[in-house]
């Protein structure tokens, strides 16, 4: 129980069944953890199929409806430290991200001193492959964006494929993590490094999806421009660094009940 990868899913059924053999399939112990927001399409019912081959290693939690891609990692983030995993993965569903590349992060914060490790598309060595400009445009112009307004030292701030220590999640006070969209994973970052943990960018290819519909709309990009605004305005005229930190074991322990 020492790695597990957590996959928030809605409506996705031509993807999910490849993506958790795929992780199995490597045979370096992961676990898995989807989370499902009440896909109409089935996806939960093909998990629960799967779990009765991958009993003690695929596990399913279902919620009703679409309640966003931050609440889901939350769920799931506190799931996964109440079980006593020490290696929390981000994973999308869909193949963008390689799940080979799942050992190359795990490696960055077992043996290479990491806190988090980024799946990063934009540093060197890094890619993306099949990208309509228009999506190349808004993903790089809104990774040098926050870079700009935050200050923080990230190539790709917005990455959604990231390997946490249990430690940093657990010293996070979730309830200030105020984004469920595109602005979720900076703000997820952006606390890992105003706690002073260490992040390292891993290069990786980045494909888009074959299968499935995009779930990126005019209001997640939105919410990611004015969300980078409202992260720094907080943590320059805030005691921000306070807020976001668990203080204590008790906060902890209430923290991470599901």
């Amino acid at each position: 129980m020492e790695k597990i990868v957590i996959i928030p899913t809605y409506n996705e059924k031509e993807n999910i069944a490849n993506i958790i053999k795929a992780i199995f399939s490597l045979q370096q112990d992961y676990h898995v953890l989807i989370i499902d927001d009440g896909s109409p399409d089935g996806t939960a019912d093909i998990v629960k199929d799967l779990i009765e081959i991958y009993r003690g290693q695929l596990f399913l939690e279902e919620r009703s409806g679409k309640q966003g891609l931050g609440t889901a990692y939350i769920h799931g983030f506190k799931w996964s430290i109440s079980r006593g995993y020490n290696f929390i993965f981000e994973m999308d569903a869909d193949f963008s991200h390689r799940p080979t590349d799942l050992e190359r992060l795990f490696n960055a914060c077992k043996y290479d001193g990491a806190d988090v490790a980024i799946g990063s598309r934009y540093v060197q060595g890094g890619k993306i492959e099949n990208w309509p400009w228009d999506r190349m445009f808004y993903s790089k112009g809104g990774a040098l964006y926050t870079q700009l307004i935050t200050w923080m030292p990230i190539k790709d701030p917005t990455a959604g494929f990231v390997c946490y220590k249990k430690e940093v999640l657990q010293n996070i006070n979730f309830k200030q993590i105020k984004f469920v969209g595109y602005a979720f994973q900076i703000e997820m970052k952006f606390a890992a490094w105003k706690l002073k943990f260490k992040i390292k960018e891993v290069p990786i290819t980045f494909t888009d999806r074959k299968d499935g519909a995009s779930k990126m709309s005019k209001g997640i990009i939105k919410e990611g421009v004015l969300g980078v605004l409202k992260i720094q305005f907080r943590s320059v005229f805030k005691d921000y660094r306070r807020r976001v930190r668990n203080s204590s074991e008790v906060a902890i322990a209430n923290n991470f009940k599901v």
